[in-house]
């Protein structure tokens, strides 16, 4: 299943004090395209995702490590990565 209306809409997990999400693109040239975006805003917002890749799948952990909790920090680059994400749907 492709990144499309219903799949971007599936709500974060919150398990283990973090945010957790993954996405699944058309292929690895996409979910790159999608990573790299990504890398712009998380340095705007100076907060950095643990994260993988493996080929159309972008795996993500959200955390803030001063704590190990789920903060407001994690939810802005949540709803960040959403809005990148937003731009690869299908409909």
């Amino acid at each position: 299943m492709y990144l499309n209306f219903k799949t971007l809409f599936v709500m974060w997990e919150e398990e283990n004090n973090s945010l957790k999400k993954a996405f699944i693109f058309k292929n690895f040239k996409e979910a790159f395209a999608f990573m790299t975006e990504v890398a712009a805003v998380a340095e705007d917002l100076d907060h950095h995702p643990e994260w993988t890749n493996i080929y159309n799948k972008v795996s993500f952990k959200l955390y803030t490590f001063a704590g190990n909790k789920v903060t407001t920090r994690d939810r802005k680059l949540a709803q960040a990565i959403d809005r990148v994400a937003e731009k690869y749907l299908e409909y």
